[in-house]
């Protein structure tokens, strides 16, 4: 168990001091955070809707931060290239978050296209099951993204880093909320970047 949190707590930390430089970017990871939570709440009542607001809220916010605000040069702070960092990446890097964003952007034009999804479901009928229907098509999405990088790090590392980082992405919300909190008020003093030294968070 202690190797296990120590790992989770090795991701964390390698995940905000390479990925989370920009303010903006920590914000909207705070937006997305809390409405993530909003998320896991709902998905007791309607988990088609929990993925209505992940995928188009959550996520979107999330990676706006990272495609547009995150920067991409060479880091300074960890002596690192921006290449060095999208090859070490545990979980989804930005070549592979524009695949899975593409699947998820394409799906409604397939639905559409092919109501029934090739006999595996019941073609909606009106607006609002066509809403609901993309939902569901967006949570198994999201779920089968999720499993997919897990597996995949069982075999391409091993299987603790997988179940680590499964870990890491559910619990990340949480985390985001307690550790990018302030991070409006530094843009609202005119702050851009967050200068966190190496021995922060640690």
């Amino acid at each position: 168990m202690n190797g296990f949190l120590q790992t989770l707590k090795t991701q964390r930390w390698d995940d905000h001091r390479y990925y989370h430089h920009s303010l903006v970017n920590q914000s909207l990871h705070l937006v997305s955070a809390s409405s993530f939570v909003c998320a896991y709440v709902l998905m007791f009542w309607d988990p088609w809707a929990a993925a209505l607001v992940g995928w188009m809220i959550s996520m979107t916010s999330r990676q706006i931060g990272h495609f547009f605000f995150e920067p991409k040069g060479y880091d300074a702070v960890n002596n690192a290239t921006h290449e060095y960092k999208e090859e070490i990446k545990v979980g989804y890097n930005l070549r592979r978050k524009a695949v899975l964003l593409a699947i998820w952007a394409l799906s409604p034009l397939v639905l559409y296209l092919q109501p029934n999804l090739l006999g595996l479901v019941r073609p909606p009928a009106g607006a609002g099951e066509f809403i609901q229907r993309t939902g569901q098509i967006w949570f198994v999405i999201g779920v089968s993204g999720l499993l997919f990088r897990t597996v995949q790090l069982f075999f391409i590392r091993d299987v603790q880093t997988g179940l680590v980082w499964a870990t890491k992405i559910l619990t990340d919300p949480f985390h985001d909320i307690k550790l990018y909190y302030k991070a409006p008020f530094h843009l609202l003093h005119g702050e851009m970047m967050d200068e966190m030294a190496l021995d922060q968070h640690r």
